[in-house]
């Protein structure tokens, strides 16, 4: 059952305790408790908490004491102390110690659910933006085209029907094809898209490392785990998680996540703690997952629990639409919209294969725009593998010129010859094989149509 929060209430007078229980339970909280210090430093070993609500002066282990362990064995999880002894002291030495807060006895109720409702607020604050962090390197338009061909259409519109719904989906394709776009449009259509988006490469991270992560562990579980640690399963509540080559999983993982895809529970490392997630699970692989059942190297069980709705992403090679639309949008993208395509550049990438799909396409317009300046892209500003990129290469090219594009190829060769000749007019035209008072003539309509006829302003011209 999903709850606001879960807390541990830890004080020693009976009647205190089942009132803040009793409060805190009808506002929605998952609350455990606890008659002591000791009882409740156990209880902190065990659960997975949000908040530690602890009177200060008990017998044996005091406040004071609940709250260093807290601080030392769950860093992530708040201490708030409830005391009598109100003093300045008391509290600014709570304070230095760890404490988020404190409160005074006798308790207020609506001053314990306020400052509660605070301390909730604060650590989601506290996650997403460390979530933003971790990806502010990975660039993501919420509006990046998936494509206009057939096939990327009816994977539109299956997204859009399963995007509503707490379905596990499987989405299968080469690498490259853009399967992390397709997931994310997914949970941006979904009812937790307000939530985080968090992906996980499952090919790039060692096992025993990928287990933490996903799942969290508890301190000195393992050789360098001095703090305990959530896991991405637990932050993700209310979002998506995204199992990126969940192909490349090792078979105890794969066993840990059936449990999670059945129940939504999962145990950190090192601790027998149950703990509950709502996170909706993603997953994509390169692999033809029925073979790897097949072969055992994947579960079958896990495998029909991922697959109940699989969107297989075709090689941009079987979908040759999509090329120009997504070359553009990638240009637009790296140029701030001021770049645009040749007109001998579409028939390069319309010939070639795209071996890396979506991905490669995108490498080479960055590329592009960055060889170019932002103004037009030449077949020069292309990597080398596209422009030797096959027979169909030539005879699309020519197509192209046929097409009444002579126009706009006569543009580009001058273009190009003012560049290798240093912006030379006698030596441009020389080469070109028409007249310099021609030459001239072309430049000043083509600087009038405001293409790059005129030497950088670092770049000086060499002399006529």
């Amino acid at each position: 059952m999903s709850s606001n929060g879960t807390i541990l209430v830890v004080e020693d007078q009976e009647s205190a305790r089942e009132s803040l229980v009793e409060l805190l339970r009808g506002e929605g909280y998952d609350v455990h408790e606890a008659a002591d210090g000791q009882e409740g430093i156990n209880k902190i070993n065990q659960l997975d908490l949000d908040v530690v609500l602890t009177d200060l002066m008990m017998p044996g282990a005091d406040g004071l004491t609940v709250l260093k362990h807290v601080r030392e064995f769950s860093p992530q999880t708040l201490v708030v102390l409830m005391t009598a002894h109100a003093s300045v002291e008391t509290a600014v030495e709570a304070i230095r110690a760890g404490a988020q807060d404190y409160l005074l006895k006798p308790l207020v109720f609506d001053d314990v659910l306020r400052k509660i409702q605070n301390l909730m607020s604060h650590r989601q604050l506290a996650w997403e933006n460390q979530l933003l962090r971790r990806e502010v390197s990975v660039h993501f338009a919420p509006d990046r085209p998936l494509g206009r061909s057939p096939a990327m259409q009816e994977i539109v519109k299956m997204i859009m029907k399963v995007a509503p719904t707490p379905t596990t989906v499987l989405i299968s394709g080469e690498s490259g094809v853009g399967k992390e776009v397709v997931a994310r449009t997914i949970h941006a259509n979904s009812l937790g898209k307000d939530n985080v988006f968090l992906p996980v490469n499952c090919s790039a991270i060692p096992e025993n490392l990928l287990e933490s992560q996903l799942f969290g562990h508890v301190k000195g579980s393992f050789t360098g785990a001095v703090n305990s640690q959530e896991g991405l399963f637990q932050r993700a509540r209310g979002g998506t998680i995204f199992l990126d080559e969940i192909g490349e999983m090792s078979s105890p993982l794969q066993a840990k996540l059936l449990r999670v895809t059945q129940d939504g529970r999962f145990q950190r490392v090192g601790s027998n703690a149950e703990i509950q997630t709502n996170a909706r699970i993603l997953a994509s692989t390169n692999r033809n997952l029925d073979d790897a059942v097949r072969d055992g190297s994947f579960r079958e069980d896990l495998f029909y629990r991922l697959n109940v709705v699989e969107l297989n992403v075709p090689p941009l090679r079987e979908r040759r639409e999509d090329i120009l639309p997504l070359a553009t949008a990638f240009l637009g993208e790296f140029s701030q919209g001021k770049a645009r395509l040749g007109s001998a550049v579409p028939a390069i990438l319309e010939s070639y294969a795209w071996p890396g799909n979506v991905r490669e396409l995108r490498n080479a317009m960055e590329r592009a725009a960055l060889l170019s300046r932002g103004e037009v892209v030449l077949p020069e500003h292309l990597p080398a593998r596209l422009r030797s990129g096959g027979p169909a290469a030539a005879p699309a090219l020519i197509e192209a010129a046929e097409a009444g594009r002579l126009e706009d190829l006569e543009r580009e060769a001058i273009v190009l010859a003012l560049r290798k000749y240093g912006y030379n007019r006698t030596e441009t035209a020389k080469a070109l094989g028409i007249s310099r008072r021609a030459l001239l003539y072309k430049v000043q309509r083509l600087r009038e149509l405001g293409c790059p006829v005129d030497a950088p302003e670092e770049t000086e011209a060499r002399p006529e």
